[in-house]
């Protein structure tokens, strides 16, 4: 009966705490004095400042455009700061409209940096909003576009695909297509990848997010500023027709009209001129509004017949025929100013001769005619 009363008076007495228990028990963190004055010097309380907090309306919504700093990268994107109660988010494939292959955020977007976000998501149930740089960037590149249209200008792009109907090609960060039937002197292989051209557009339409391009076109403008007529050129025979032969020169197709090829009578054209052909021959006319152009080689002809008899003789003496063409045509077209000149002075001569009496009678006899 002793030990079960010892037993229990042991079990019974408290346990006695240790000095680290004591001093764990009673430390509740640094203890801040504040001043009595303190709320009288700022304007008001810490628990006003709190209300304050829980009562301002930041009024965020979609597609609103705002501005903020990038202050922590994030897996997928990154934190940005737009004043809103908790910061929103932006992923990585809304972070720039451009994004090669394999690119990362940090190479995107640049860290506490400050620029505009584009929200693009209602807030989730932490408050979180998501933002996009990308499509305030696709505007951009649209209002850019639209101003190339007006302007109709030539402009360069690069090529970052090709399909079996043409290539596409970047232009201000859009996809542009090209139709083959519009690439100028080639084909549309993956060789052209990479490659940058000149272009003009074709077809403009936001509406349905449609870029149509030409590099025929821009091409056809460049060669088109530098031609006269009378320029003797280099040209490839592309096809022939009954009427003639369509020749590719600097880019651009020009017709060789069946009646421009020889002073004499060519009654079969394929022994003249062949698919493929190099040939040498004179501008006589072109239309640079659209881009057509008409060409001749009798005009380099040394001798009529030339182009049928020994056409290798014709472009090698292209350019000193066609000086003396030129300087032959240039003395008939004063010929037929002189003439004009001539016949203008002998109206006026003409004209001299009915002042006076004379014109006096024609007047006469014209009013008595008049009075019958």
């Amino acid at each position: 009966r002793t030990s079960t009363a010892l037993f229990q008076m042991v079990a019974e007495k408290p346990k006695q705490m240790t000095r680290f228990d004591r001093i764990k028990a009673n430390y509740k963190g640094p203890k801040v004095e504040i001043s009595s004055g303190i709320e009288d010097e700022v304007g008001f309380s810490y628990d006003s400042f709190e209300e304050a907090v829980s009562a301002t309306d930041y009024s965020f919504n979609r597609n609103d455009v705002v501005t903020g700093t990038v202050v922590q990268y994030d897996k997928g994107g990154c934190v940005v700061d737009i004043g809103a109660k908790s910061s929103a988010f932006l992923p990585q494939q809304e972070a720039a409209l451009v994004q090669e292959q394999g690119a990362q955020i940090e190479n995107l977007i640049e860290l506490d940096a400050e620029r505009e976000f584009q929200i693009i998501s209602e807030e989730d149930e932490n408050g979180q909003l998501l933002v996009s740089v990308r499509r305030i960037e696709y505007r951009q590149a649209w209002d850019k576009v639209v101003a190339k249209r007006d302007t109709d200008e030539v402009f360069d792009a690069e090529c970052v695909s090709v399909n079996r109907g043409g290539a596409i090609f970047l232009v201000e960060g859009l996809r542009a297509f090209l139709p083959g039937s519009h690439l100028t002197g080639r084909l549309p292989d993956e060789d052209l990848v990479g490659q940058t051209l000149p272009l003009k557009f074709l077809e403009v339409n936001q509406e349905d997010n449609k870029l149509v391009v030409s590099n025929r076109r821009a091409v056809v403008e460049t060669q088109m500023e530098s031609l006269s007529r009378g320029d003797v050129i280099d040209g490839l025979v592309k096809a022939l027709k009954p009427y003639g032969a369509f020749v590719e020169v600097g880019g651009m197709s020009g017709l060789l009209h069946i009646s421009q090829i020889s002073m004499d009578r060519i009654n079969d054209l394929e022994a003249v001129l062949q698919p493929g052909q190099k040939i040498k021959c004179m501008i006589i006319d072109h239309d640079k509004a659209n881009g057509r152009i008409a060409l001749s080689t009798k005009t380099l002809e040394p001798e009529p017949g030339d182009m049928i008899r020994d056409p290798e003789r014709v472009y090698e003496m292209a350019e000193e025929t066609a000086k003396v063409y030129l300087e032959r045509q240039e003395q008939e077209r004063k010929k037929r100013e002189e003439s004009a000149k001539d016949i203008v002075l002998g109206l006026g001569d003409a004209l001299d001769e009915l002042t006076g009496d004379s014109a006096e009678d024609s007047s006469d006899n014209l009013d008595s005619i008049l009075s019958e």
